[in-house]
């Protein structure tokens, strides 16, 4: 009975290790609670939040095998600098059978645009001479021939043939110099129109061809990070498929949320600083953008007690050089107001 009073109400060691645990589970729930009700803003108006960034991924257009990536995961790339390489024998071939059937194409134009060739020339210019000589020759034929017939030394039919021959001189004559003016003259404009047409379209057919060769060989769009290659060279890569991710710097941003009663504080212009781990000081983000819409929204009625938990999406951007040390996902703290100070980066 002696022993039941010496170790009390709790049993002795072991009640008091009991009570320790239960106040060591009062103290942990306690410790939850505070954070739980921290996570609004704070009593020296700090607000958390957390660093997003707005990625660009490259990829090709047409599927293909992964044959050369000129960056690295975790590297900074120039805007125009080499991302990666895919397979593109094909392409190539095209580009060449484009550039040929343009060469084509130019080379009928310039021979509609300038008519005949000087050989061309000159053989209907030969036979014109040829046909004038024996145009003079019919012409002494028919002369010689009338006065015969005016003495009936020869027949009606043979003054008939001399005649014949001799208008037949003459039209041939004409003839020839018809198709020598013709010769010296370019082709008919609607058959000109046609040529420079299909000189339009093969050059046409030139860009196309290299714009798919283009598109096997990809430059960055954008100077920033490489913030991820997502394949390795040898392999295949679809169509569509991303193969590197980018992180520009004007694309960094952070994002935090102001509960209702501060929302009149802020609006799209307004300066804000930022502190997160490792940083000396907070530096400066200027919001662009103040959500319309609460992330948390009553049942039915707005009692004050349901006000107090609503929170406003905001998002502020830093300037370049800030930007580079910040990193997504990364936790901080955002100071607004008039503790911020004003005015734009």
């Amino acid at each position: 009975m002696r022993d039941e009073k010496r170790r009390g109400p709790h049993g002795g060691g072991k009640g008091r290790a009991v009570g320790k645990a239960r106040c060591g589970a009062w103290g942990v729930l306690a410790v939850v609670l505070f954070a739980l009700c921290a996570c609004g803003q704070g009593s020296d108006g700090v607000l958390p939040g957390y660093v997003e960034g707005e990625f660009v991924y490259v990829a090709s257009k047409f599927p293909g095998r992964l044959d050369a990536l000129g960056v690295s995961k975790g590297g900074r790339v120039e805007a125009g600098a080499p991302l990666f390489t895919l397979e593109h024998e094909f392409e190539l071939q095209a580009v060449d059978i484009a550039k040929a059937q343009l060469a084509q194409a130019e080379d009928t134009l310039r021979d509609k645009e300038k008519g005949l060739r000087p050989e061309e020339i000159d053989q209907i210019q030969a036979s014109l001479e040829r046909t004038r000589a024996e145009l003079a020759l019919m012409q002494v034929e028919r002369s010689r021939r009338e006065k015969l017939f005016a003495t009936a030394s020869i027949s009606r039919e043979e003054l008939d043939n001399a005649r014949t021959e001799h208008a037949r001189s003459q039209a041939q004559v004409r003839e020839l110099e018809a198709k020598l003016a013709t010769g010296k003259l370019a082709e008919r404009m609607d058959r000109i129109q046609a040529a420079r047409a299909a000189v339009d379209a093969a050059r046409l057919g030139v860009d196309q061809a290299r714009w798919n060769l283009d598109q096997k060989i990809q430059t960055s769009p954008v100077s920033g990070l490489v913030f991820d290659t997502l394949h390795y060279v040898g392999e295949w890569v679809g169509a569509s498929s991303p193969v590197v991710v980018l992180l520009p710097p004007e694309n960094v941003k952070v994002r935090f949320f102001v509960p209702e009663v501060e929302l009149a504080r802020i609006r799209p212009g307004d300066r804000v600083l930022v502190g997160r781990d490792g940083l000396s000081e907070p530096v400066p983000a200027v919001v662009d953008y103040v959500s319309t819409t609460a992330e948390y929204a009553p049942p039915v009625i707005f009692s004050q007690g349901f006000r107090e938990k609503l929170v406003f999406l905001v998002e502020a951007r830093f300037s370049p050089d800030v930007a580079r040390t910040m990193h997504p996902g990364q936790p901080v703290d955002v100071r607004l107001g008039q503790d911020a100070g004003g005015g734009a980066l």
